[in-house]
């Protein structure tokens, strides 16, 4: 008799005295209240899902009945851009940032000490486009992360573009969003958002996220997650107020950038503008609106495209940079129970908040039982399943739903979910282990990170545009 074979025996013995109550039985007294933990957080995240489905279905049908009565002409719209070294993408985003739709509309596009071709797109730009501005940051100022960038911007607006044409505008219908390089928005996106700041709570709309190149696997899968967020957990927090912004498509209003420089005290002799020097500034401000007063909505009648990354070791650095930056939110965990919103709203953002250590401490349970069964005699049919199904409720139940509402005209929806469900659950298990390694990281201090590099548009553009030969997976 072999040992995996004694192994098994005795695990099927301990699986067949355990009841179906105690399902961790055999495990040290720890690890048992940590699996009952984590088999309660699964209970209640299956409830959450589906209570926030709800939620978003109604709150997509109030922002569609806001549209109608929309008037973007109300708004001053202020199109920030930050880029460095981005001459591959520059000139495009500029075109198609003129092309929108605004009665009102200024561009300004931060140089953050580019030293490519990007200074001289900008100079032919500049020459034929009236409403683009140029703010050129040089060393040793530039280059020191994107948020002080955005806080330059944020005062070259007050200095520059309302003390010129737009002198007097005021600044709570001044709305400022943010476009990455790649960044591509549709024509009539200040229409779509004009109905949710017409409430005039709201002080930040976050934009769907879409990837226009989604013909490969990894950025198929991109595209779906980025949906997931917005369709499922952003747009049915915004029943709450506390959906957060993405550091792409982030549209806020100037006047709640302002409060939340003057209600945050700094040390005496520091100055400086809304955003934050964190790894990821967008989740940085959002949770700060919301705390200065201001609501935070998604809205997905309105989208920015982005370019997707198609290899799959820049794709796990991306992510656990955004990790680190998760973990670095930690900081705004004092306070949270006192946010001025109501108390279903507080608790979520503290859930919000904590997220990172219920993904690690989930991640830890299922490698307790996989341990448990193979040098123990627990049988892993008691330990695994939790975790299991947490995983799968995280991935299954939003994605499906996500698919079904994101499916291209033509195509044939309830199959490119069913089909799509599987491959995206294998890509989602894919990134898993950033959170670790993010925090590993963030404990080391080791905070330092190199721009993602742009690929060639003409190997990017959207599905209708170039025959991909790649293979696709589920649409």
């Amino acid at each position: 008799m072999t040992v995996a074979t004694t192994a098994v025996d005795a695990a099927a013995t301990v699986a067949a005295s355990a009841p179906w109550w105690d399902p961790y039985r055999g495990m040290p007294a720890g690890v048992q209240v940590l699996m009952w933990f984590l088999l309660a957080l699964t209970v209640v995240t299956v409830g959450v899902i589906l209570w926030l489905v709800v939620r978003a279905w109604f709150e997509r049908r109030r922002q569609r009945k806001a549209v109608e009565t929309a008037h973007e002409e109300d708004h001053l719209w202020v199109f920030v851009v930050p880029a460095l070294n981005e001459e591959v993408t520059i000139a495009d985003s500029v075109s198609r940032l003129v092309a929108v739709e605004a009665t009102h509309k200024a561009i300004v596009v931060v140089d953050d000490g580019s030293d490519d071709g990007t200074p001289d797109v900008l100079a032919r730009l500049r020459a034929a486009v009236p409403e683009l501005h140029v703010l050129r940051r040089e060393l040793p100022n530039a280059r020191v992360g994107k948020s002080a960038g955005l806080d330059d911007a944020w005062e070259f607006v007050h200095r520059e573009v309302l003390t010129g044409r737009y002198a007097g505008w005021p600044t709570t219908r001044v709305v400022v969003g943010v476009v990455d390089a790649d960044g591509r928005i549709p024509p009539d996106a200040p229409r779509a958002l004009a109905g949710t700041f017409a409430d005039e709570r709201v002080g930040g709309v976050q934009a769907l996220v879409r990837i226009y190149n989604r013909r490969h696997y990894l950025t198929w899968g991109q595209d779906v997650e980025f949906g997931v967020m917005a369709y499922v957990y952003q747009l049915g927090r915004s029943a709450w107020g506390t959906a957060n912004m993405g550091g792409n498509g982030q549209y806020v209003r100037l006047a709640a950038l302002d409060d939340v420089v003057v209600t945050e005290k700094l040390p005496p002799g520091i100055e400086r503008g809304p955003w934050r020097d964190r790894l990821t500034e967008d989740q940085d401000i959002g949770v700060r609106l919301v705390r200065a007063g201001w609501r935070g909505r998604q809205t997905v009648l309105t989208s920015v495209d982005q370019q997707g990354v198609t290899r799959l070791r820049r794709l796990f650095k991306q992510r656990v940079r955004w990790a680190q930056g998760n973990w670095q939110a930690f900081s705004l965990l004092p306070g949270a129970l006192r946010t001025p919103v109501s108390v279903g709203a507080r608790l979520d953002h503290v859930a919000y908040l904590l997220m990172p250590l219920l993904q690690l401490l989930m991640g830890l349970g299922l490698v307790l039982s996989l341990a448990f069964w193979l040098f123990g005699d627990v049988p892993f049919v008691s330990g695994w399943w939790p975790s299991l199904v947490f995983f799968a409720t995280l991935t299954l139940v939003p994605s499906f739903l996500t698919l079904l509402m994101t499916t291209e005209p033509g195509r044939h929806p309830f199959l490119r979910a069913v089909f799509g469900l599987v491959p995206y659950m294998l890509y989602t298990w894919l990134l898993w282990p950033v959170v670790t390694v993010a925090l590993v990281r963030e404990l080391l201090g080791r905070r330092g990170w190199t721009k993602t590099d742009r690929e060639p548009l003409d190997a990017n553009l959207p599905d209708d545009q170039e025959a991909d030969t790649r293979p696709a997976v589920a649409g």
